[in-house]
């Protein structure tokens, strides 16, 4: 390790000549070419250079061969990041509390009050812009600061595919000023804005054997070689380093080894926060520490009962990422401690607890009802996310709220057109899925066709078909639109480059155009084609239908066995010509006689009985699911007779005349009885 820290001090020309004569261009830019001002690394080693940056760019010299071979973001030249004219310095009186400051102007700054406002001012700014205006103000900035003020810079440069929205931010003078006074008196820097500096410039992409990050680098060799970081700066240093050079970093390996010198139960519950980030952020990829997890999870599961908002949040954040589904019994326990903090939670850690309940499949029922105070008092205040990742979990467990679902469908009328479209589809479709119309249904849907109106083109093609199933579960036939749906070219985009489509994107489709054809019978426009049709709505995995409880199935067998006297005289999961799936199926003759279930000839009359267990309802209400009401709908008009045996009645009978007698109320309403 030390020779490594050796070589790159060599590198950065502080002990004489290279190590390495015929050292290797350390830039993705090319000999003699024109070096681009915002060249960028990234973990897929591509250059913005190489992938379409085309804004200025300036000549390096090139005093020497090596020096001509070498890019704008190497090592043994200037780096243009880190070059910018004018009088930035460092403020060289050390303040009181030994922190070091980079100053503009020789401007001492004040108490760690005046940080603390500093650093809300950097939170603060919406753009990039804005945050180098601020860079270009300030007459001093604290390391910690000027670490915030980077991290910031990633937050709103980020475009979430590995790249920035804007990499000629990068060369902005006040930025290149800032990262030279950082690579200068790197060795001054505190451990804790130390190793943030560095995890900030791989957010930001910089080439890793730019001066800055090989200078940053080998001062925390340094100091990870003395034992001198703490174990929060640890759990920091190896996000940076795992973004750096892979889990496979001798480095990375290094600091993880310090770490699990100390146990969890000595550790803060900063500490513990900062340990679960780190290992949720890919430390852990591939099953590693493993043993170092199921100690965490242990000691987590006891302290449970006193973690903090943040620490609530962050924990099941980094449980989903590293996919801890054997940890149920410390998600269960967290989830009780979060019931507490839904009036504290931001709206940020908020998502994160919901997100990890919907990733585990799990539901609280106090959790409901704080939702239900939180979401009816911040239903109109509350970040779109938040609203939405509310509706997603209740939709997602099939929790029945009214209180939730008309709070958000009022605010949706004000709201939406400051919502997404995936937002809009996702608040919709939570609605659809527990089949509730909402008292201002009217309102809402008039805003749902103006929102369609007016951003149609916006939508992504699944989006918009989850949107307008939705909106058949609830009885609502936006034909405008569906027309548009069952057009060539809207189909071609649906299937995308693989020329194939998902089974539960063809049931949505086939789902759809049924509707139109039964419930809108003057409907005229395009039709289906019969091949984005499908044969059946039962399905593995999501489905259109649900299949029906076994044990609830079998003791209506029985049952419809004494009614009817025999068990031919009924068929069981009869797929229908419409693509549902019946439960029962029984046929009668013109005069009200059962025929046997193989009769194919004089049927004057079907009966589908459906058999609803409790998968077919809300887990909080004996309300049956959208989808399971559509289907009855649909199955009426197709001119069945349905018979409903809900579970919470049948399991309410004791003896075999009490179910035969049951089961012919449900099922002939009208006749009267024979005994057998």
């Amino acid at each position: 390790m030390a020779f490594k820290v050796l070589q790159r001090t060599q590198l950065l020309g502080l002990m004489g000549s290279p190590l390495f004569s015929s050292m290797r261009s350390l830039s993705v830019c090319a000999l003699q070419e024109h070096a681009c001002v915002v060249c960028l690394w990234t973990s897929s080693s591509r250059c913005s250079l190489r992938h379409g940056c085309r804004r200025t760019r300036w000549t390096l010299p090139s005093p020497s061969p090596l020096q001509g071979r070498l890019g704008v973001c190497s090592m043994t030249t200037r780096d243009p990041l880190l070059s910018v004219a004018g009088a930035v310095r460092l403020h060289r009186d050390s303040p009181p509390d030994g922190r070091v400051r980079l100053s503009l102007a020789g401007v001492t700054l004040g108490s760690r009050e005046d940080e603390k406002a500093v650093l809300e001012q950097v939170s603060s700014c919406g753009s990039s812009q804005q945050l180098l205006r601020f860079l270009r103000s300030s007459l001093l900035l604290s390391d910690s600061v000027a670490a915030a003020a980077l991290h910031r810079l990633a937050d709103l440069q980020q475009d979430g595919a590995g790249g920035l929205r804007d990499p000629a931010v990068l060369s902005d003078a006040s930025l290149r000023g800032l990262c030279q006074r950082l690579e200068q008196d790197s060795g001054r820097l505190g451990d804790t804005a130390l190793v943030s500096t560095l995890l900030a410039c791989t957010r930001l992409y910089l080439d890793p054997w730019s001066r800055l990050l090989v200078r940053l680098v080998s001062e925390i060799q340094e100091r990870l070689d003395e034992e001198r970081l703490g174990l929060v700066e640890l759990c920091v240093l190896a996000r940076a380093l795992l973004a750096l050079e892979g889990p496979d970093c001798t480095m990375l390996g290094q600091a993880m080894g310090q770490l699990q010198r100390s146990k969890p139960a000595q550790w803060s519950q900063d500490e513990l926060v900062a340990v679960y980030g780190a290992l949720g952020a890919g430390v852990a990829e591939g099953g590693r520490y493993q043993d170092l997890l199921n100690a965490m999870h242990t000691y987590t599961l006891s302290v449970a009962g006193r973690l903090k908002p943040t620490a609530v949040s962050e924990v099941l954040g980094a449980l989903v990422a590293m996919g801890q589904t054997q940890a149920l019994p410390l998600v269960i326990a967290l989830c009780k401690q979060a019931v507490r903090h839904v009036p504290v939670f931001t709206d940020a850690q908020l998502d994160s607890v919901l997100s990890a309940l919907i990733f585990f499949g799990h539901s609280d029922h106090f959790l409901v009802q704080a939702l239900e105070h939180h979401v009816a008092k911040n239903a109109f205040t509350a970040h779109p996310e938040t609203v939405t990742k509310v509706m997603q979990y209740f939709g997602r467990r099939c929790i029945w709220s009214p209180a939730v679902f008309d709070a958000v469908a009022e605010s949706f009328v004000y709201r939406a057109d400051d919502y997404s479209t995936s937002q809009v589809a996702r608040q919709l479709e939570a609605l659809g899925v527990l089949g509730y119309v909402p008292p201002n249904a009217g309102q809402l849907f008039r805003k749902v066709e103006a929102l369609l109106h007016a951003r149609f083109t916006q939508f992504q093609p699944w989006v918009l078909l989850e949107l307008l199933h939705a909106c058949t579960l609830l009885q609502r036939f936006p034909l405008n639109f569906v027309s548009k749906v069952f057009s060539p070219y809207f189909l071609q985009q649906l299937q995308g480059k693989d020329s194939r489509m998902d089974r539960i994107r063809l049931a949505q489709l086939t789902q759809l155009y049924m509707t139109v054809k039964l419930e809108c019978s003057f409907y005229n426009g395009p039709q289906l084609l019969p091949k984005y049709r499908v044969k059946s709505f039962l399905m593995p995995g999501r489905s259109l239908e649900t299949q029906v409880d076994a044990h609830l199935y079998n003791s209506v067998k029985a049952g419809l066995v004494d009614l009817l006297g025999a068990r031919s005289y009924f068929a069981s999961r009869v797929l229908t010509p419409y693509c549902y799936t019946l439960d029962v199926e029984i046929k009668l003759d013109e005069e009200g006689y059962v025929l046997p279930a193989s009769h194919i000839d004089e049927i004057h009359k079907r009966i589908a009985v459906c058999i609803n267990g409790p998968k077919r309802f809300a887990v909080n209400a004996q309300q049956l699911l959208g989808k399971e009401t559509i289907k009855q709908r649909h199955l009426r008009l197709l001119g069945y007779e349905v018979a409903e045996i809900p579970y919470y009645e049948f399991e309410k009978l004791t003896g075999k005349t009490e179910i035969v007698e049951y089961l012919h109320k449900k099922i002939f309403p009208l006749s009267y009885r024979l005994n057998w």
